[in-house]
């Protein structure tokens, strides 16, 4: 074929192309559109940790007007815009995430924590292709609302039917002595089936309790560790990826004794910076899982990638 040849042929196709254009048009091709749905987030999130797998749960998201309300208590609106701002963070409003975890050591399968109701949690552990039937043990880390709230179905019953149940000793005395309604319907019914933990109590091979008190008198972070390898869960010791990790002195509406929990904040983020351990945060941006770097007088949040993955 010689070139003006190949031109002919590069302007019949052309030519057939565009007058298609018309017809498809015409038939509504052309103009077919997905809807538009939102943000969207995946139910679940699953890692190895040695040999065992962790699943993060999404068990619920929502934005949270005026954040300045929740943390930062103790500095002027000023100093909170201006971090927020270097952050690219608004300061109308924040997008909080309930993350419960599911540990499965190849013996059990122990979750920690039951997000805001039974039905947010257990419609994530399905999505990871767990049911509630199979969760053997239930660690609750502090009894807020949010992580108790999935403990019982509508009616009554118990959403983890055959599980056992765990929790600090500390932190289910602090509440059984309050007058909490959530905790008088969530737990004490069933406060024979809990086995109680202290500082350094197992739940299980390779899951270990430490006191992170101040958020709740009897708060509890746990270390899942094996092969050589460490996550930490460390549920609301801090509850903010900028506004508790890169200023963990300022003070956190939901913290019960404040200066504990400062101290408690620097201490965890302290360690983990430098032993380079990966944690879950329970209200961390989702999926949850990130890395702590010392960044001047605080600590910068790192996201997670692949590192345990492979």
């Amino acid at each position: 074929m010689i070139m003006s040849d190949r031109i002919n042929v590069s302007r019949r196709a052309a030519l057939a192309g565009a007058a298609a254009l018309p017809l498809a048009a015409a038939s509504g091709v052309a103009r077919a559109a997905a809807p538009i749905t939102g943000p969207g987030m995946s139910p679940f999130h699953r890692v190895k940790v040695g040999g065992f797998d962790v699943t993060t749960l999404l068990a619920g998201s929502r934005a949270v007007e005026g954040p300045h309300n929740i943390f930062g208590l103790n500095v002027d609106a000023d100093t909170f815009a201006s971090v927020s701002a270097e952050a690219n963070l608004p300061t109308d409003a924040a997008q909080f995430f309930f993350t419960p975890t599911v540990v499965n050591t190849g013996s059990e399968l122990v979750l920690f924590d039951t997000g805001l109701s039974g039905e947010g949690t257990t419609a994530a552990l399905d999505a990871a292709g767990y049911t509630a039937d199979q969760i053997d043990v239930v660690v609750i880390t502090h009894m807020h609302g949010d992580h108790i709230g999935g403990m019982t179905r509508e009616d009554g019953s118990l959403t983890y039917p055959n599980a056992r149940y765990m929790t600090g000793r500390a932190e289910f005395d602090a509440w059984a002595a309050q007058d909490n309604d959530t905790f008088k319907a969530k737990i004490a019914p069933f406060a024979e089936q809990f086995t109680f933990l202290e500082d350094g109590g197992s739940v299980g091979s390779g899951l270990t309790a430490m006191a992170a008190f101040g958020h709740t008198p009897g708060h509890m972070v746990y270390r899942v560790e094996d092969g050589g390898t460490q996550l930490m869960i460390c549920a609301d010791f801090a509850n903010h990826y900028v506004w508790s990790l890169a200023h963990p002195d300022w003070e956190v509406k939901f913290d019960m004794d404040k200066p504990a929990a400062a101290a408690t904040r620097r201490r965890l983020l302290d360690m983990m910076a430098a032993d380079k351990t990966a944690f879950v945060g329970y209200h961390m941006p989702w999926p949850g899982i990130g890395y702590v770097e010392t960044a001047g007088d605080g600590f910068a949040y790192v996201p997670h990638s692949y590192q345990l993955m492979l």
